[in-house]
């Protein structure tokens, strides 16, 4: 049984960005209130900006945060947050791809995988751990619905 969940170094370099973009937002209100060094715009573009950007990084944090497991052919996809857990089994995979993107002298890689009922996840080998082994049972389970990738 494959078991992918997310990884906690992951996690942890991300509450640290959200900590310390938190921790701005809060002195940057701060000297709003106390000192008012800057104009009135200033404040108010900045304090926006760093919200959205918090608020884009909680949700990515809470979508990503996901549970996998393959084996005893069926996948099952467990989301804590929305209290959802969904089996498939393998003859239910409409498609699934492997995506490979080098960047920075680094390779990125991310499955996706399609279901019957519309439903997709994606899993990428640096959020996720025991991702070469999802890919190795859909490579052993599911290698008819595998898409092959076009060479241009």
């Amino acid at each position: 049984m494959v078991i992918i969940k997310p990884k906690v170094s992951t996690y942890i370099s991300l509450s640290v960005v959200l900590l310390v973009l938190m921790t701005g937002l809060v002195l940057l209100l701060r000297d709003f209130s106390y000192k008012g060094s800057f104009g009135l715009w200033f404040y108010l573009i900045a304090c926006s900006l760093i919200t959205l950007v918090i608020l884009m990084l909680l949700v990515k944090m809470m979508a990503g945060w996901r549970f996998i497991s393959a084996g005893k052919e069926q996948i099952t996809v467990r989301l804590p947050l929305r209290g959802m857990t969904r089996t498939y089994p393998v003859t239910e995979i409409l498609a699934w791809e492997e995506e490979t993107i080098l960047a920075n002298k680094r390779e990125f890689k991310q499955v996706t995988i399609a279901f019957q009922d519309k439903n997709s996840i994606s899993v990428s080998n640096h959020e996720h751990e025991s991702y070469t082994e999802l890919v190795n049972y859909l490579k052993k389970k599911a290698a008819r619905q595998m898409i092959k990738m076009k060479k241009a």
